[in-house]
Parts: C-alpha cells; sequence; structure tokens
C-alpha cells in the first residue's frame, strides 16, 4: 500500500481517538475546570456539534477545492484546534475549541476514502477504503486507552497536545506522499439533497441517532462509573477503553459479513442485543468482573447494527453517494450530543453514575422500535417495485395495447 495511505489512515487515527479521549479523561477535566461532570459532558456534544455543522458544509465545499489541498486543509484545522485545546483556559474556550476540531471530521474520512480508492488497482479499492477507516478502529483499541492514560497520569492538556502532534505528522507525510490530484467534477448539489427527502433515508437516519444514542449515553460517562462505582483506577479505566475498542473491532468485522447476508435482521437482532447490553452494564457496574463482560458487548453490538446501518443508508441514498456519508458522520455524532446529553441530564437529576447506561437501554429501544418500522416500509413498498418491472406473460401478449400518444 502507497505511504500516502498510510497517512490518511494516521488522520483517521487522530480523528478517532480526539473524538473519544475526552470521555476517559472526564473528570480530570471537570476538576480542572471547575465545573461538573454533566457540564464537561457538553465538551463531547460540543465535538459532534461541530462534526454535524461541517461534514456536509465542507463536503460540499471541498468538492471546488484539489484534493491534496482540500486534506492537507483540513489535517492543519484538526491539529490547530487540538493545539488550541491543549491550552484552553477555562471550560467556555475548551467548549469553542472542541467544536472547532470537529469540524473537519466527516469531510476529511469521506473524502480520504475516496482518494484512498482512487491511489491502487481496482479490485483494492475496497481494502484501501477499509485501510483508512482502520484509523478510527485503532483510535478505540489504542489511541483512546493511551490518550486517556496519558491525560490521567500527566494532565488532561496532554491528551490533546498528543492528538495535535499527530495531525501534524499525518499532514506533512500528505504532503510529500500523496501525488497532486485533479480538481473533482462539478455536483448537482440540489439533485443530491432531494434524496434526503425520502422517508426511508429519513427513518434509516433517525434509527442512528437513537439506536447508536444509546451507546453513547453510556460510553460518554464510562470514566467516572469505573472509579466511582466499579473501583478501578487509571490503568484500570485504561483497559476498559481498550476492550471496548476490541468490541467495537470484533462488531465491524463481524457486522460486514452479517449486513452483506441479511441487513434488515441484523439490524433488528443487534440493535435489541445493543439495548439489553446497556441495561446489562447498568445492573454490573458495579463488579470488576462483570461490568467488562457488558462494556464488551456494548462495543461489539453496537458496532454490528452500524455496519448494518451504513449499507441500508448507502443503499437508499445511492444517487448521492458524497453527502450520504457525510450525513452519516452527521447522524453519529447527533447520536453522540444526543446520548451525552440525555445521560448528563440523569446525573444531573440525582439519579446516579449509572443511570446513562439506563437511558441509553431506552434510547437504543427508541431505535430499535425505528428499525422495525424501516422494515415494515421495505416490506410495504416491494410489492410496488416488483408490480413496476413485471413482465406481461407470454400468452398476453398480443393484447396489450399499443402506447397512446400524449
Amino acid at each position: 500500500m502507497p505511504i500516502a495511505l498510510w497517512a490518511l489512515t494516521l488522520g483517521a487515527f487522530g480523528i478517532g481517538t480526539t473524538e473519544f479521549v475526552i470521555m476517559g479523561i472526564l473528570p480530570e477535566v471537570a476538576a480542572d475546570l471547575g465545573v461538573s461532570i454533566p457540564t464537561a459532558g457538553h465538551l463531547i456534544s460540543g465535538y459532534a456539534l461541530g462534526v454535524v455543522i461541517g461534514a456536509p458544509l465542507l463536503a460540499v465545499a471541498g468538492s471546488r477545492l484539489p484534493r491534496k489541498t482540500f486534506l492537507l486543509a483540513l489535517l492543519g484545522l484538526f491539529a490547530g484546534a487540538n493545539a488550541l485545546s491543549a491550552v484552553a483556559p477555562g471550560h467556555e474556550a475548551l467548549l469553542a475549541t472542541r467544536v472547532l476540531a470537529g469540524l473537519p471530521h466527516g469531510a476529511f474520512l469521506g473524502i480520504g476514502s475516496v482518494v484512498a480508492a482512487d491511489m491502487v488497482a481496482g479490485h483494492r479499492r475496497g481494502q484501501a477504503v477499509a485501510r483508512v477507516l482502520l484509523g478510527l478502529t485503532l483510535a478505540n483499541v489504542a489511541g483512546v486507552p493511551l490518550g486517556s492514560l496519558m491525560g490521567q497520569e500527566l494532565g488532561w492538556r496532554w491528551a490533546f497536545a498528543g492528538v495535535a502532534v499527530i495531525g501534524a505528522v499525518a499532514a506533512v507525510v500528505l504532503r510529500s506522499a500523496l501525488p497532486e490530484q485533479p480538481r473533482p467534477a462539478p455536483v448537482p448539489v440540489r439533485r443530491e439533497v432531494g434524496v434526503f427527502a425520502r422517508p426511508q433515508v429519513l427513518l434509516a437516519f433517525a434509527v442512528v441517532v437513537f439506536g447508536f444514542g444509546g451507546s453513547f449515553a453510556a460510553y460518554s460517562y464510562i470514566s467516572p462509573v469505573l472509579t466511582g462505582v466499579t473501583g478501578y483506577g487509571s490503568t484500570g479505566v485504561a483497559l476498559m477503553l481498550g476492550l471496548y475498542g476490541v468490541g467495537t473491532t470484533v462488531g465491524a468485522v463481524a457486522g460486514g459479513r452479517l449486513a452483506d447476508a441479511a441487513p434488515m435482521p441484523t439490524l433488528y437482532l443487534f440493535t435489541g442485543a445493543l439495548a439489553a447490553s446497556l441495561g446489562l452494564f447498568a445492573f454490573t457496574a458495579g463488579s470488576p468482573v462483570l461490568a467488562p463482560i457488558a462494556v464488551l458487548l456494548i462495543g461489539a453490538t453496537g458496532f454490528v447494527a452500524v455496519t448494518s446501518l451504513q449499507t441500508t443508508i448507502l443503499e437508499k441514498a445511492k444517487e448521492a453517494p458524497g453527502l450520504a456519508a457525510a450525513g452519516i458522520h452527521s447522524a453519529f455524532n447527533i447520536a453522540n450530543a444526543l446520548g451525552a446529553l440525555l445521560g448528563g441530564a440523569a446525573i444531573s437529576a440525582g439519579l446516579g453514575l449509572t443511570s446513562p447506561a439506563l437511558v441509553g437501554a431506552a434510547l437504543s429501544a427508541v431505535g430499535l422500535g425505528l428499525a422495525l418500522l424501516l422494515g415494515l416500509s421495505e416490506r410495504r413498498a416491494a410489492p410496488a417495485r416488483r408490480t413496476a418491472v413485471a413482465p406481461v406473460p407470454e400468452e398476453f401478449a398480443d393484447e396489450v395495447p399499443e402506447p397512446v400518444a400524449a
């Protein structure tokens, strides 16, 4: 694989790390800035807001720039925003830099995947795209645990400084290794946007927001739960975050195969399994033995469902692949913001540190209901599609009237 492809992977690794590392250092950030844990949780929602805004807007704006120039600009924005996070003087300033850091997230992953596919032979395009997205998976396995451990032992600012260095290194390597890219052809934006008015596409995005929002409700506050309820220290929290990453990796691999075989049944089964895993974590968080099992299950079941959802959305919006990919990232980060806000509200209401897991179970249960509704609409639409393309039997061919001119 070309060196430039590894630079894209490194960029995705940094993006995945900065998105989730805050969850491992939330108590340290809250204590240092003098705010409550639910208030510090707004930093998670702030990053998600940046992704929601930046993914579609920058994807459209970037269509007018050479792809290499655009990718380097995105990495520069990413590295600079994380460097500002490392020196933010207070909660409000840190919140602003988190929003700024989220802006390039979706556009970099979307355009980076397109560039990666163009760098290799046709039969290796899928592997190239998977290599870029591997950076996100590795971030959950290694980047988030190591960044959390660094933030807990050396200070939370070092975690963001480390991510800024990753972004800068990725930009330097990409600038030297990636050949100049042609300016992409103009995209009829209005036609693509029209795809998102389809009820099935909107339903699929709603499943993302509620189904995966349940996972974020619990994961956003996993560090205070593991320290305050389970009784783990900083090393134990880092190991549990790594275990969650292992679960997401297993889920992503298994989800690809299951989604190819039966996307909708896979979506039903594992959205329901995610709700059950979140409920399990709420009742086993006090056990150092059972809590890791629940954390592993949350990561695995959630990412199996995610893969099926991505397949479904891209199929329903196949006329608009660029905006569909950006829309998926926006939907996931709306889920991120929704889960963090509702989980923090439950803690603020005095329901306890494990209450976000119960909130998450409820959100995922709503997601399951929406998934079933999506499947029902699919079954109702299928007969109409078959009727529209049904051939005329030969024995009745002579009885079909000639078309009448308008």
